[in-house]
């Protein structure tokens, strides 16, 4: 590639496009009713067997209808504790109603169908065990008043029926009785709720918001750079302890403030100025640990007299950037030395320049800063110049000298400071007044420190 350009007293910015248990069951005997006095001993026998029937059968229909009791009192227990639960949760989430309306409402609804769900999920077994046992009720009626009006109609010798009225008891099984959980082994649903949310909810209203005589971080101090404002700014509140800043400027003539930069910064360069335009610049923090951020600090105005810095436009072998601060050499082999527009790169300042490619380099190649523009050179390692090269050899008044910085490569930072030296009495042509040029690297400490035995002016 070509020989990087060198610039005229200028600052440039490369920049970078930089988750149930059982139940019991008990017994109960029948009254015994008095057998037909004609009966033989196997008559007496089967009526005896049957009047044992008619008894299991009543013990077992009062056996049943305990156990419907005890399902009805189940029934009310998680019917009433079921209601009692949505009033308590009802009464609960209206209490905290207001501005969390909608998202109380959807939780309530979610509550008010689990408590359905285990309603009916715990009913469902009840209804089962209802069913069965009345269906065992109607049939012991059924086989009651069979049996009854065997026995009061047997006259003579008529075992046949007696037979098989007690062959249709025994097939029954009027000594099998259903389970019916008790009251322990059922739902017995309840809310549970925190009662002290409400209490939490209304000291976070009552601390929300403050009332503070300023801001807590005000914008400190703006100095002009070419092309930018600096703006500093500093925390004015002791017990105010910031996370991040945000920054917003606009035009004094403008209705609205834009950001441009949020961070943990306390001070920023924000370019693209135009120069000798007003332009105002607010602050406001967020407190550690919190979302939203404090008050705006007063507006401060500040202006740039200092235009950008910029390329010479038009120069053969060089294509420049549309705000002329970016400059990319082509394959020309006729390049020159591109300067700067204008010497816009004072004492006080850093000048920075970054390396964005890098191509095949020559040792003529070199980048820095010079007191005044020189047609006809193609290389920055001249006189009345100070510039480093491809190889991080520095360069003063066209002489090599011993030191030398890392090589610039694509990535690098090479960064200009200079101040003015004064070293012996003044006069008129100030020929005791030269120039100190620190030089630093890739954000090295500064490695060499020179002095241009130039004048100043």
């Amino acid at each position: 590639m070509p020989r990087p350009p060198a610039w005229l007293i200028a600052r440039m910015w490369f920049a970078s496009g930089c988750e149930a248990s059982p139940g019991g069951c008990c017994q109960q005997r029948v009254p015994t009713a008095r057998a037909g006095s004609g009966m033989d001993p196997e008559g007496e026998a089967l009526l005896l067997e049957a009047r044992e029937s008619v008894e299991a059968a009543r013990s077992y229909r009062r056996e049943l209808q305990q156990r419907l009791r005890g399902l009805q009192q189940a029934r009310k227990q998680i019917r009433e504790s079921a209601a009692l639960t949505r009033d308590v949760l009802e009464q609960h989430f209206n209490d905290l109603k207001g501005t969390l309306r909608k998202l109380l409402d959807e939780r309530l609804v979610l509550l008010l169908q689990e408590v359905d769900a285990i309603e009916q999920e715990s009913i469902k077994p009840l209804d089962e065990c209802q069913k069965l046992i009345e269906h065992g009720v109607s049939t012991a009626d059924d086989l009651l008043q069979e049996g009854e009006s065997v026995i009061h109609e047997v006259i003579g010798e008529q075992n046949e029926k007696l037979c098989n009225f007690t062959k249709k008891a025994l097939h029954i099984q009027l000594d099998s009785l259903p389970e019916v959980p008790a009251l322990v082994d059922v739902p017995c649903l309840s809310a549970q709720l925190d009662d002290c949310l409400l209490t939490i909810v209304k000291n976070q209203i009552f601390n929300h918001g403050t009332v503070a005589s300023r801001p807590p971080v005000q914008v400190e101090e703006l100095t002009e750079k070419p092309g930018g404002i600096l703006v500093r700014w500093c925390k004015v509140d002791d017990d105010f302890i910031p996370q991040d800043y945000r920054l917003q400027y606009r035009k004094s003539t403008a209705n609205h403030f834009e950001d441009v930069y949020v961070g943990s910064e306390m001070e920023f360069i924000v370019l693209h100025i135009d120069p000798n335009v007003d332009y105002q610049f607010r602050v406001c923090a967020r407190g550690d640990g919190r979302q939203e951020w404090s008050p705006w600090s007063i507006p401060q105005t500040g202006r740039s007299t200092l235009v950008p810095h910029e390329w010479t436009a038009g120069l053969e072998g060089y294509s420049l950037s549309s705000r002329k601060n970016i400059a990319l050499r082509n394959d020309s082999q006729s390049c020159g030395v591109l300067y700067s527009k204008a010497p816009t790169y004072f004492c006080g300042q850093t000048l920075t320049f970054r390396i964005e490619t890098v191509g095949q380099p020559d040792k003529r190649d070199s980048i820095g800063v010079c007191v005044e523009q020189q047609n006809g050179y193609d290389s920055l390692q001249r006189d009345k110049a100070v510039c480093i090269s491809t190889n991080g050899a520095v360069f003063v008044n066209g002489k090599e000298m011993t030191n030398q910085l890392p090589a610039v490569t694509c990535g690098s930072t090479v960064t200009f400071d200079m101040e003015v030296v004064h070293l012996g009495p003044n006069n008129n042509e100030g020929g005791n007044t030269k120039l100190r040029v620190t030089i630093s690297s890739n954000n090295r400490a500064p490695v060499l420190v020179h002095r241009i035995n130039l004048l100043w002016g």
